[in-house]
C-alpha cells in the first residue's frame, strides 16, 4: 500500500492545488505510480522479448545481450514492485536512477563523440534527445529517493547520493522539454509521421502546437510562480500522448517491442513531470 503523506510543519497553503486541479500530494502519488508501473512493465517486456527496451536500452553489441536483458528485466520488475509497494522504495528508486545514469555514460555519451552512423553527432540535435531524456528520468528517481518513506536501507549511502540530485530535477526536465519542443520544428516532417492522421485539423498543426507547448512547459518550469502549473500541464500532455499516440501505435504493430516500450517510457516521463509539479512545494513528502 502507498504510505500516507505527512506535512506536519507546513503552512496553511502548503498543500496547494496544481494548475490541473490535483493536490500536490495526489500528484506525488500518481507520479510515483506512473514511474513504478513504467519500470515494472519495461522489465516484464524485456523478459518476454529477451532484449532491451527503451527505459534501459541496448548495451554495446559485444555484450551478451539475452542474459543481460533478462537480468536487467528482473531488476526492473523488482524496482517497479518496490516503488509501488513502498517497501525499500527509496533504495529501488536509487537503483533505477543509477541504471539510467550508467546507460547515459556508457552508451549515450560515447555515441555523442564517436558514432559510425552519424557524422559529427555532438552537433546533431536528435542525438541529444535520449541523453536529456535519461537525465529527466534520473531527476524523477531522485525525487522518489529523497521523499519516499523509509530510511533507505539496505542502500543508505546510495540513496543519499541519488537524493542529492533532486534539486536539479526541475531543471533537467525543463531542458529536456525545451529541446524536444525545438526539435518539433527542426524535424517537423519526422514528427508529422507520428501524429495520428485522423485528428483534425492536420498533422503539421499538431506538430507545431505540441512543439510550442513543450517549449512553454519547459520554460515555465524555470519561473517559480508558474512552475507547478507548467509541470502539471506537461504531465497531462505527455499522458495524453500515451493514450492518443503510443497505445494505438503499439496495437498497430504488437510484434514490435519498441512501440510497446514507448507507452511505458512516456508514462514514466509523465510521472516525472507530476513529481516535479508536486515537489515545487518543499513540504510534500511521505511520512517516515
Amino acid at each position: 500500500m502507498l504510505s500516507g503523506m505527512s506535512v506536519p510543519t507546513a503552512p496553511p497553503d502548503a498543500l496547494v492545488t496544481l494548475g490541473s486541479g490535483l493536490r500536490a500530494t495526489t500528484a506525488f502519488s500518481l507520479g510515483r505510480v506512473f514511474l513504478g508501473l513504467a519500470a515494472l512493465a519495461s522489465g516484464v517486456l524485456q523478459l518476454v522479448v529477451s532484449d532491451f527496451v527503451r527505459l534501459v536500452p541496448k548495451t554495446p553489441a559485444w555484450v551478451h545481450q539475452p542474459f543481460l536483458a533478462w537480468f536487467v528485466g528482473v531488476v526492473l520488475v523488482v524496482i517497479g514492485l518496490r516503488i509501488l509497494s513502498g517497501r525499500m522504495a527509496r533504495a529501488a528508486a536509487s537503483v533505477l536512477g543509477v541504471l539510467i545514469l550508467l546507460n547515459l555514460f556508457l552508451l549515450y555519451a560515447p555515441q555523442m563523440v564517436v558514432n559510425p552512423v552519424v557524422d559529427r553527432p555532438f552537433f546533431r540535435g536528435f542525438m541529444w534527445t535520449n541523453p536529456l531524456k535519461s537525465l529527466a528520468l534520473v531527476g524523477g528517481a531522485a525525487i522518489l529517493a529523497g521523499r519516499l518513506a523509509g530510511d533507505g536501507r539496505p542502500l543508505v549511502a546510495l540513496v543519499r547520493g541519488v537524493a542529492r540530485l533532486e534539486t536539479a530535477a526541475g531543471v533537467l526536465l525543463s531542458v529536456f522539454l525545451i529541446v524536444c519542443g525545438v526539435q518539433h520544428y527542426v524535424y517537423a516532417a519526422f514528427v508529422d509521421g507520428m501524429v495520428p492522421a485522423w485528428i483534425p485539423p492536420g498533422q503539421r498543426f499538431w506538430t507545431y502546437l505540441t512543439g510550442a507547448s513543450l517549449v512553454a512547459g519547459g520554460a515555465g518550469l524555470l519561473v517559480r510562480p508558474v512552475a507547478r502549473l507548467a509541470a502539471s500541464m506537461s504531465a497531462l500532455m505527455i499522458f495524453l500522448w500515451v493514450l492518443l499516440l503510443h497505445v494505438p501505435r503499439a496495437l498497430a504493430g504488437p510484434e514490435h517491442a519498441f512501440e510497446a516500450a514507448g507507452i511505458f517510457e512516456a508514462l514514466a516521463l509523465s510521472g516525472v513531470a507530476l513529481l516535479v509539479a508536486a515537489t515545487r512545494d518543499p513540504w510534500v513528502r511521505e511520512s517516515r
